[in-house]
């Protein structure tokens, strides 16, 4: 991977399912929502990850159990602007709506505003 310097965004596609299997019903979506930010530390390479509040309704959309198998997600990596901030990069992650979520690739995501 590049260096971490870089601002770059990334289209994923991340299977729930797996990660939720054998979770009680009543953490199935709060844990969804810690394994994404895991994910996105993984893959981005940063401590900060915010999720973006559609991505949090698409999680929670069927209740706390009925989390989506696969949700396909854009990574972007940001410059935090903010003065005294403890990490110089952040990943933003949102969800980008398809039909069905099953055999995309990952694409890196050409972004406009820089």
């Amino acid at each position: 991977m590049a260096g971490l310097k870089d601002v770059v965004a990334r289209e994923y596609t991340i299977n729930m399912h797996k990660r939720l299997h054998g979770v009680s019903f009543k953490k199935r979506a709060p844990k969804a929502v810690k394994e994404i930010k895991k994910f996105a530390k993984l893959h981005m390479g940063t401590e900060d990850v915010r999720l973006a509040p559609e991505l949090n309704q698409e999680i929670w959309k069927r209740g706390v159990k009925g989390v989506p198998f696969r949700l396909r997600l854009r990574i972007s990596r940001k410059r935090n602007e903010e003065e005294d901030a403890k990490n110089p990069l952040f990943s933003y992650v949102e969800p980008v709506f398809v039909a069905s979520a099953k055999g995309l690739q990952t694409v890196v995501v050409e972004e406009d505003e820089a």
